[in-house]
């Protein structure tokens, strides 16, 4: 039973949802007797970005990759710092302006080892897993940091992939 709860609990430790995101339930899954500190990031969607409105926000995953990342992810930062827990979920689909997008949170015996955790979570997670945002704004919509794409090494060496928006302007 003890090994059925554990795997339960890692695997929701990470999820990408068309519904809202719950900020409990998140701090649920790293919730436990010895965590003395649980520190939270909640990431929402503001009305403007680079001096664009924007209206609406629309998320888009590549799902399996993005989940898969998000756990890799998990299981580093738990690994680095033994006795933190930590846990994401990401919304995808489209948010209006003042909507959770993405909730993290990290448990640790002390709030040191909490705060760095979430921190690296979040970041992590932004760096790494594929979820690409586009925005609604007065001048139409239009894809976030799309001129930000990097190609793999070996993407590059064999020609196969070219970001035309690559160049600054």
């Amino acid at each position: 039973m003890s090994e059925q709860s554990a795997s339960s609990a890692s695997s929701a430790a990470v999820a990408l949802s068309n519904e809202p995101l719950s900020l409990d339930a998140v701090t649920a899954l790293v919730s436990h007797p010895g965590a003395g500190a649980i520190a939270t990031f909640v990431g929402a969607v503001r009305d403007e970005n680079d001096g664009h409105a924007v209206t609406l926000l629309e998320y888009e995953a590549y799902d399996s990759m993005a989940r898969a990342e998000m756990g890799r992810i998990v299981a580093e930062i738990e690994a680095e710092l033994p006795g933190v827990r930590v846990a994401v979920h990401h919304r995808v689909g489209a948010l209006s302006v003042g909507a959770v997008a993405v909730v993290c949170a990290a448990s640790a015996p002390h709030r040191a080892e909490a705060f760095r955790a979430c921190r690296l979570l979040i970041d992590r997670v932004k760096a790494r897993v594929p979820i690409w945002k586009r925005e609604h704004g007065p001048d139409g919509p239009y894809w976030v940091g799309w001129q930000d794409a990097r190609c793999s090494p070996e993407e590059g060496e064999h020609g196969h992939h070219h970001h035309h928006g690559d160049q600054q302007s």
